[in-house]
């Protein structure tokens, strides 16, 4: 077991039970304590962000895509949000969760902590106000795609994003591989985990780039070590309102390129 002095000390020791991350006595295993860090280290990139968005709007919106438990919201609830005016609310699509999450916000009297039992793709009509920051981690596939649509059609400040299990793309590039394998490029995904690994970086590249064609400043970076988590890649988007002037250009000639034409509309957003 490991030591508390991990637990930042505002930390709600009855919150950490509830996540199953310290168990009922309050000590602290090794797989806990990769998920805190995990936590931890996001939210040492999302705490400026907050403070930042606090100072122009004290109501603040934070919106969790595919929140699951909310490791992420009940934390930075707890470690930020309970202390302003701020709210968030956590969306998913299974409804027992979305059930014991507001039960455990309810206990622990997070009183502007919310959830919606929703798809990600049919919420934006059921969040009411200004959204200043759109979160997605671990948002399987296309869920963060969703995500990212949401935000840009609800005009969000922020977007961070840790995308997870990006199988679409992979999929598609198996499925023309014997068209694809007469060009040497095609050479980077002919084996089957390469296939893999170019489907979820073309993934992120093409995300990236629809970010930046709608005025958003992207900064990628490493989530934690990879010995922590495979699933590892941050996108940070801040809406800056200058947009990358090939970057729609270079979205249709990555997806020519892959024979990927058909995936268009998911990176395209008017």
């Amino acid at each position: 077991m490991q030591k508390l002095e991990d637990i930042k000390p505002e930390q709600s020791i009855e919150l950490l039970k509830s996540l199953h991350i310290l168990t009922r006595d309050g000590k602290i295993n090794q797989d806990s304590r990769r998920k805190l860090k995990q936590v931890y280290h996001l939210y040492n990139f999302i705490e400026p962000i907050l403070e930042a968005i606090k100072k122009e709007d004290e109501k603040f919106l934070i919106v969790d895509h595919g929140c699951g438990k909310s490791y992420l919201g009940f934390i930075l609830y707890d470690l930020f949000i309970k202390n302003t005016l701020g709210s968030v609310t956590g969306i998913d699509s299974r409804n027992e969760l979305v059930e014991n999450t507001k039960n455990l916000a309810r206990q622990l009297k997070f009183e502007r902590m919310s959830f919606i039992n929703s798809d990600i793709s049919d919420s934006k009509d059921l969040i009411l106000g200004d959204v200043n920051m759109v979160t997605a981690l671990h948002a399987c596939d296309t869920a963060t795609d969703d995500a990212i649509h949401f935000g840009l059609e609800r005009k969000a400040k922020y977007m961070l994003l840790v995308p997870c299990c990006q199988a679409e793309i992979s999929k598609h590039l198996r499925s023309n591989k014997s068209q694809s394998l007469k060009k040497p490029l095609a050479e980077l995904w002919r084996h089957g985990i390469h296939t893999i690994e170019m489907g979820s970086h073309l993934t992120n590249v093409l995300r990236c780039l629809l970010l930046e064609s709608q005025g958003y400043k992207v900064t990628v970076t490493e989530l934690v070590g990879w010995e922590h988590s495979m699933k590892n890649e941050l996108i940070i988007a801040e809406y800056i309102g200058s947009k990358k002037g090939n970057a729609i250009e270079r979205i249709d000639n990555i997806l020519e390129e892959f024979n990927l034409q058909t995936l268009k509309p998911r990176f395209n957003f008017n």
